[in-house]
């Protein structure tokens, strides 16, 4: 695991810096104290990242759970009652993981998980636009279209001018000029560029231009544009920020059912980031996705166990991850270990970060997760391939990322339904001498009730006097649907003077009284029927 350590190092630096400001936004939009947001980044970088199988993927709090998390604690009648049900969902989780639920992550089509990728740097681009102005109405790390503030996604970039920091936009732009400089310039020219990272560079100059223009009224920056981590007075207050889960609602049936509903949607947004984040990787490695799943159950025990938000593997600080240059999963402990050490020593260094050099780091991420070229590419390769991609990437932007998921999944299963239907057979016209039809029908290896309503409509078409040839020596799994819709058939074909030939690995038979029973005694053994 150290073996790349002069690549994790600094990558784990930049993950921090993304990862700090989601962790308070999230706990902000979520309701809960901002410390919980914070909790749960640590406990996503040290323990998660060491018992996960991902070399690349980050945990952490995740914006796609918090509003299910402010609802909660609202119906549970307190953080401790909610705390519990983080808990019961962690431990839900590593029985899913048990149970090998995690082959699911393996089912959603590429062109959804490049649809997700895409929508989520989308995303990350509309919504850092504002706080790179200094408008941050909306919490970072927010990712629905409709804000927490009342406005949307497109009408918060429409009023920034009217609230536009000066000092927020230059040094955002002095932050986002060095990042790029670093990224396409100096780091091809010294390997200390590529130890000494253009974001950790931007993050300081944006503390020292802080500090240097807190007299000019034109250009300094107020405490409400700044990263605001708690700041405890001594030990005893630092303890405080702590919080334990109330287990006396044990009994309370909505904390399970806050529970059940934080498991799946937690387990289902990792599996979609794991799937998302091993496509990234340049040297795709494969994580193991049931031992994900106890990774992110102990995670979320543990973090509920203390007073942490719940916990997911998440795109946003896992592409970081990737585009840093990491190689193995030391940087996200590392980044772990980051955040732990920094709300403990320089609380107060770190609140003189302004929040538009972090939207600066962010607008790189999503640019290079949305590049334009990616389209074109997906455009190519067919409609099979594009229109679920779209479709996820409207659906993300206009609502959200399980929705846009959702939609973009369906659309997926629609073009396979099509393929499917059109697939399930091949035809063949070979004589039509003596005012026969000789047609060959080829059925595929496996012909599920899906195709039901292709051959039904091809053998409904056949005329009158025709002689059918039905191979099925290459179908290894036939459904019972086709087979009844065969001997179903046979009465009509017998109205309609039509002969049925069937060719099958154990020999020839014409008109069969029942194709049944044929298919029950010609089957081969590695043949299957439903």
């Amino acid at each position: 695991m150290f073996k790349y350590i002069k690549k994790d190092l600094p990558a784990s630096i930049v993950v921090f810096f993304v990862a700090l400001p989601l962790c308070l936004g999230i706990a902000l939009a979520s309701g809960a104290p901002l410390f919980s947001g914070v909790i749960a980044g640590i406990i996503g970088g040290i323990v998660v990242g060491g018992l996960s199988g991902s070399k690349l993927g980050v945990s952490g709090p995740a914006a796609g759970l918090a509003a299910i998390v402010l609802t909660a604690i609202g119906t549970l009648g307190g953080y401790q009652n909610f705390l519990l049900a983080v808990v019961l969902g962690g431990i839900i989780q590593i029985v899913l993981g048990i149970l090998k639920a995690g082959v699911i992550g393996y089912y959603f089509p590429s062109s959804v998980i490049k649809g997700m990728l895409t929508g989520i740097g989308i995303i990350i681009i509309l919504k850092q636009i504002p706080h790179f102005f200094g408008y941050d109405a909306e919490p970072e790390g927010a990712d629905s279209f409709i804000e927490t503030s009342g406005e949307n996604t497109f009408s918060a970039i429409l009023n920034i001018f009217d609230n536009l920091i000066l000092g927020s936009l230059v040094i955002g732009l002095i932050g986002l000029a060095v990042i790029l400089f670093w990224d396409k310039v100096l780091s091809k020219k010294a390997k200390f560029f590529t130890i000494i990272q253009g974001p950790l560079v931007a993050v300081v100059l944006g503390i020292v231009f802080y500090m240097l223009t807190g007299s000019n009224e034109s250009l300094k920056i107020s405490e409400s544009h700044l990263v605001n981590v708690p700041i405890p007075d001594d030990i005893n207050s630092f303890l405080n920020q702590f919080s334990f889960p109330n287990f006396g609602a044990i009994t309370n049936p909505e904390v399970w059912i806050v529970a059940f509903t934080i498991a799946l949607v937690a387990s289902l947004e990792t599996l979609l980031s794991v799937e998302a984040c091993d496509k990234l990787d340049p040297n795709k490695n494969v994580t193991p996705t049931n031992r994900e799943l106890l990774a992110q159950g102990t995670g979320n025990i543990i973090s509920g166990l203390i007073g942490g938000l719940p916990i997911t593997q998440v795109i946003v600080r896992s592409s970081a991850n990737v585009q840093s240059g990491a190689r193995t999963k030391l940087s996200t402990i590392i980044h772990g270990f980051l955040l732990l050490i920094s709300v403990i020593l320089i609380p107060t260094l770190l609140n003189k970060i302004p929040l538009s050099v972090l939207a600066a780091i962010l607008l790189v991420v999503g640019y290079k997760l949305a590049k334009p070229s990616l389209f074109k590419k997906m455009y190519n390769l067919g409609w099979k391939q594009f229109v679920p991609f779209i479709v996820t990437i409207v659906g993300i932007v206009f609502t959200d990322l399980l929705v846009g998921i959702g939609l973009g999944l369906g659309v997926g299963i629609v073009v396979i339904l099509i393929k499917s239907f059109q697939n399930s057979h091949f035809l063949h016209i070979e004589d039509k001498s003596n005012d026969r039809n000789q047609i060959k029908m080829t059925l595929a290896e496996e012909v599920t009730f899906f195709n039901k309503g292709s051959i039904l409509n091809e053998l409904d078409s056949l005329p009158k006097n025709t002689y059918l040839e039905l191979d099925v020596r290459k179908t290894t799994y036939l459904d019972h649907d086709i087979i009844e819709i065969l001997d179903d058939f046979t009465i009509k074909a017998r109205e309609r003077n039509i002969d049925i030939k069937i060719i099958s690995e154990r020999g020839i038979e014409e008109n069969p009284d029942s194709f049944i029973e044929f298919f029950k005694l010609n089957l081969k053994p590695t043949q299957k029927r439903k």
